[in-house]
C-alpha cells in the first residue's frame, strides 16, 4: 500500500450521501487554498466522451517534443493514483501527493466534498507550485459542473460525444452535449473533433453564445487517411504525417484532433513546429487503448503464435471503434481469431458496446470487476449471448485466458476490454 492509500480513504468519508454536480464546493475550497487555479500555465481543457485521454497524451507528446514542461491532469487512473497527475512532465510522487492531499483536507475541514472534486483541487495545488509550460486537464465526468471547469483555458476541445455516464448527464444526446459544451469560454478559440449532427448544432449554439471561435473536423480542417499515416489540412497548414504510435483507425482523428489544437496553441504564440508534432506521433504513449501486451507473465503463458491485447474502451461507440480494428485485422494475410474476455459496470450499456463486436469475435469469456458494481460474469454472458455472441462465465482473467487456451486452437488474437478497472487489474497483474 502506497503512504496516500489511507489519505485517501480520509477524503472519501467526507463524500456527499449523493453526488450533485456543481461548482460551489469545489471554489469554496481552492479559495481557501489562495486560488491556485488562477496560477497555472497556459492551459488546454478537454472534453468529450471518447478519444479524451487520447488527446491529452498526443498534446503532452507533442509539447514534451518541443522542449515543453508539461503540467497534466487525467482521470481516472489504471494502477495507481498518482498516474492521474503529472507535474512538469513526471507523475507525482507519493510523498508530495501526501502532502498536497492534507493540506487540501485541512482547508476543507469536515465539509462535505467528493473525491474527484478534492483530488482536483490537490491537482491544481501542485500545478501551482512548480513551474511548467503549459497544463493539459481532462474533465472528469460532462463539462459544465465538472470539477475541473474552474480554469481559464488558452484553448477548450471537445472530442466526439456520445452516450457515457447517463446517470449523471441524461440518455439524450442533445442534453449530453450541452453539459460538454459547457467547458467552451468566452472569446476563447475551441477545437472539436467529429461530431453527429446534434451535437455539432448544440456546441455551435454554445459558442455563438460566448463568441468562441470555433476548429472543427470538417469544417476548418480536415483528416484523410494515407498509405503511410494521415494528411492534416486547414486554411493555414497541409501536413503529411505518419501513422501514430497509438494502434486504431479511430486514433487518426484523435491525433488530427491534437495537430489541430497545436495549430490554435501557434497562434498563441507556443512555439511547437512540425518535427515535434512527428517526434510526438512516434513517442505518445496512452496504456489500455488498444495496447499490445509483449511481456510480462500474461504473455509468457500464452502459446506460440498467440497475441494479447487491452483496451479499456466502455461504451457503444468504444465498441464500434474496436470492431473497425478488427476489420483491419482480418485484412492480414493470415488473420487470427479474435477471442474476447472482458468485464463491465452495471452503469454501461453492456449489450450497446458488445454489439459491434459480436460479428467479428469467435468467442468470449466474462470477468468479474471486483469493488465495484458491475455485471456477474454470468449476468455479463448472458448479454453477450442476447447479441449472437458465444461466450461464458469465468472466475478471473488467469482463468479465462487458461480457458481459452484449453479450448481454442492456437494462434489466436485476445482482446482484454470493457472497462478500465479491468484494464487496470491486468496491467497491475502483468507487472
Amino acid at each position: 500500500m502506497s503512504q496516500i492509500d489511507p489519505q485517501v480513504e480520509r477524503v472519501k468519508r467526507l463524500q456527499p450521501r449523493s453526488i450533485d454536480l456543481g461548482l460551489g464546493r469545489i471554489e469554496a475550497l481552492l479559495d481557501r487554498l489562495g486560488n491556485p487555479q488562477r496560477r497555472l500555465p497556459p492551459a488546454i481543457h478537454v472534453a468529450g466522451t471518447n478519444g479524451k485521454g487520447s488527446l491529452v497524451a498526443y498534446l503532452r507528446a507533442m509539447a514534451e517534443a518541443a522542449g515543453y514542461r508539461v503540467h497534466v491532469y487525467t482521470s481516472p487512473h489504471l494502477v495507481r493514483f498518482n498516474e492521474r497527475i503529472r507535474v512538469a512532465g513526471k507523475i507525482i510522487d507519493d510523498d508530495a501527493l501526501d502532502e498536497l492531499i492534507t493540506d487540501c483536507e485541512q482547508a476543507n475541514g469536515e465539509k462535505p466534498i467528493t473525491f474527484f472534486e478534492i483530488t482536483t483541487a490537490a491537482a491544481y495545488l501542485a500545478f501551482a507550485r512548480v513551474p511548467a509550460d503549459l497544463a493539459v486537464i481532462e474533465v472528469g465526468l460532462g463539462g459544465r459542473h465538472d470539477a475541473t471547469n474552474v480554469i481559464d483555458p488558452v484553448l477548450s476541445a471537445i472530442t466526439p460525444i456520445g452516450f457515457d455516464h447517463t446517470g449523471f448527464l441524461g440518455d439524450k444526446l442533445d442534453g449530453i452535449a450541452r453539459e460538454k459544451a459547457g467547458i467552451l469560454k468566452h472569446a476563447v478559440p475551441a477545437v472539436i473533433g467529429r461530431q453527429r449532427d446534434v451535437s455539432a448544432g448544440v456546441i455551435e449554439e454554445e459558442a455563438g453564445r460566448l463568441a468562441a471561435p470555433l476548429f472543427r473536423l470538417g469544417r476548418e480542417w480536415q483528416v484523410t487517411p494515407t498509405a503511410s499515416g494521415f494528411r492534416y489540412e486547414s486554411d493555414h497548414a497541409g501536413l503529411d504525417l505518419p501513422a501514430p504510435a497509438l494502434v486504431g483507425v479511430h486514433q487518426l482523428d484523435n491525433a488530427a484532433t491534437a495537430v489541430a489544437c497545436i495549430e490554435r496553441l501557434r497562434a498563441a504564440r507556443v512555439r511547437i513546429d512540425d518535427a515535434a508534432i512527428v517526434k510526438g506521433l512516434a513517442s505518445v504513449d496512452w496504456p489500455a487503448r488498444l495496447q499490445r501486451l509483449t511481456r510480462g507473465p500474461l504473455v509468457d503463458a500464452l502459446l506460440p503464435g498467440c497475441e494479447l491485447w487491452l483496451d479499456g474502451g466502455h461504451n457503444e461507440d468504444c465498441g464500434i471503434a474496436l470492431a473497425r480494428q478488427a476489420v483491419e485485422w482480418a485484412k492480414e494475410p493470415a488473420p487470427l481469431p479474435l477471442h474476447l474476455v472482458f468485464g463491465m459496470l452495471t452503469t454501461k450499456d453492456a449489450t450497446g458496446f458488445l454489439r459491434p463486436l459480436a460479428r467479428h469475435a469467435a468467442s468470449a469469456r466474462a470477468v468479474p470487476i471486483e469493488g465495484h458494481s458491475a455485471y456477474t460474469p454470468q449476468e455479463a454472458s448472458a448479454r453477450a449471448n442476447d447479441v449472437g455472441l458465444d461466450c461464458i462465465p469465468t472466475t478471473d482473467i488467469g482463468s479465462a485466458l487458461e480457458d481459452l487456451l484449453a479450448t481454442q486452437p492456437a494462434p489466436m488474437r485476445i482482446l482484454i476490454c470493457g472497462s478500465l478497472y479491468v484494464a487496470g487489474t491486468v496491467l497491475a497483474r502483468n507487472g
